[in-house]
């Protein structure tokens, strides 16, 4: 295996776990809109909280690039699903297979 396969391997492992952090996150969020009283705890607290840590960051500076659309009373935040939609496409580049 040459050093340039292997540098793509290792970044194809890292946004791959990135994506299923953000699998996670996505997740948790849908629970929480539908159980507004539900709270995780012991070792899903510390399964949530690690999905949160890693996504936090690239949400937070993509929503400050891209703010939530104004519709009516209502906003939407593109943030999220232009980040999955990027990680996808990052996957698909990486992709050792490709």
């Amino acid at each position: 295996m040459s050093p340039i396969h292997a540098v793509q391997a290792v970044l194809y492992l890292v946004v791959f776990v990135f994506f299923v952090a953000l699998i996670v996150r996505f997740v948790f969020d849908w629970i929480q809109y539908f159980s507004r009283d539900w709270r995780p705890r012991g070792a899903v607290l510390v399964f949530a909280e690690g999905a949160y840590s890693a996504t936090d960051p690239a949400v937070k500076a993509l929503r400050r690039l891209l703010p939530p659309v104004p519709l009516g009373a209502m906003r939407l935040d593109l943030a999220f699903p232009v980040l999955m939609i990027a990680t996808v496409i990052l996957l698909g580049i990486l992709s050792p297979f490709g």
